[in-house]
């Protein structure tokens, strides 16, 4: 699953290339953690929103509440389930990113794979949205089975869509979007580092 993901082009770059108005002057950080903001295309404007979605925790010993847990990734097979389906079904946006990391190695020492679309200065992968009493608005990477070379890496992607799919990701009826969940079929980079995996 894509706990990490880098989007190395500004705000201005971001909105020319995915044809989207600026709505804010937030700031993006070129690599997004779940929790973090990262920038998002819905409803043809390019908007800050936290990566995950919140998930309450209460402590076992206490029964307090505890700090909300980023959920990042909804996967294709659970979107018709509490928690994703009415997102899924009313609101969809583009996740703009220019490569994505799994973690490979052993456990303790494991370093940082980078997958990408070669040639291509950004792409864009599925998301659904909402708002939260937590962290305001929210967003979730919809993540399909792997293939081809990907799946040598993990067994889970990115729904990466093409630009002739936007459209119909964001705007579509549910039947025709989920269509879209699928593997991509499409060329990938693979770069393995000695990047250190955990490094924040």
């Amino acid at each position: 699953m894509c706990n990490l993901y880098r989007m190395a082009k500004g705000q201005v770059e971001i909105a020319h290339l995915f044809h989207a108005a600026r709505a804010g002057g937030a700031n993006f950080a070129e690599e997004v953690y779940p929790g973090y903001t990262g920038a998002v295309i819905a409803g043809g404007q390019l908007v800050p929103m936290v990566w995950g979605f919140p998930l309450a925790l209460k402590s076992k010993t206490t029964g307090k509440a505890l700090k909300p847990r980023p959920v990042n990734n909804a996967r294709t097979d659970k979107l018709d389930s509490f928690m994703w389906r009415y997102s899924f079904a009313e609101r969809r946006c583009l996740i703009p990113l220019t490569a994505w990391a799994e973690a490979q190695g052993p456990r303790g020492a494991m370093t940082r794979t980078w997958l990408s679309v070669p040639d291509v200065e950004a792409f864009a992968v599925a998301g659904i949205w909402r708002d939260s009493d937590e962290w305001g608005k929210c967003y979730s990477m919809v993540m399909t089975d792997a293939a081809g070379d990907a799946a040598e890496v993990h067994s889970r992607m990115p729904v990466i869509l093409s630009p002739d799919d936007y459209a119909a990701w964001q705007h579509g009826a549910p039947d025709e979007a989920k269509t879209l969940c699928r593997p991509w079929d499409g060329p990938l980079r693979i770069d393995p580092t000695e990047e250190p995996w955990s490094k924040r």
